[in-house]
């Protein structure tokens, strides 16, 4: 009897130290993979969409989606995750864009606080507008997650990417640099949470349905 017992306890952790190494090897390997599929540039190839939509966080997206919407990208720029009491006006100031042309075809969004809200947020402007398709402005590091976010929420439109790439983050010597390291490994474990939490979500959908 005694045999058996630690026979069956040598078995289970032989087990349980095969998951937790497979699992380890598969969260590296899955880091490495996320970081060298950054994006690097911005697609020369802009094919014409009906909204800019960018998410907050730095300067330099909503400059982008500025020029995008100067440029006559798109009928109207939205802009999600606004801090309140942030109007248009005072924004364009901000960004050096003249307030008078660009006005009419911006529109604010303060509900989202963080990536999926940004893209319910997204969903619920572009539903309220009739589009159907939209170039989607964040930094290259928060792309996927926000990609996963926004596809998840409106798997029929059509978004295309759009990213922007912040002077202090590293993309392509990342591995030297503490600061950009950490910040990558940081997005990448908040795109593992965010799958998981979506396909937790698409399963309870298909059981309840």
């Amino acid at each position: 009897m005694f045999r058996r017992s630690a026979k069956g306890s040598f078995i289970s952790l032989r087990l349980s130290s095969f998951i937790i190494v497979s699992s380890l090897l598969f969260w590296i390997g899955g880091f490495f993979w996320f970081a060298a599929t950054l994006p690097e540039e911005t697609s020369s190839h802009v094919a014409p969409v009906d909204a800019i939509v960018v998410l907050t966080g730095g300067s330099d997206r909503i400059n982008t989606g500025l020029e995008l919407l100067a440029n006559g990208q798109a009928k109207k720029l939205f802009i999600s995750g606004v801090y309140q009491g942030v109007e248009v006006r005072e924004l364009l100031s901000l960004s050096q864009q003249a307030p008078n042309n660009l006005e009419c075809c911006v529109t604010l969004g303060y509900e989202a606080d963080d990536t999926r809200g940004n893209a319910l947020e997204t969903k619920s402007w572009l539903d309220e507008q009739g589009y159907k398709s939209l170039r989607l402005v964040t930094a290259s590091y928060h792309m996927p997650r926000s990609l996963l976010e926004f596809r998840h929420a409106m798997p029929q439109a059509t978004i295309q990417p759009y990213p922007v790439f912040p002077s202090n983050v590293r993309h392509k010597d990342w591995w030297m640099w503490p600061g950009s390291m950490t910040l990558i490994l940081s997005e990448y474990n908040k795109f593992l949470l965010a799958q998981i939490r979506n396909w937790g979500e698409d399963l309870r959908d298909k059981l309840i349905g």
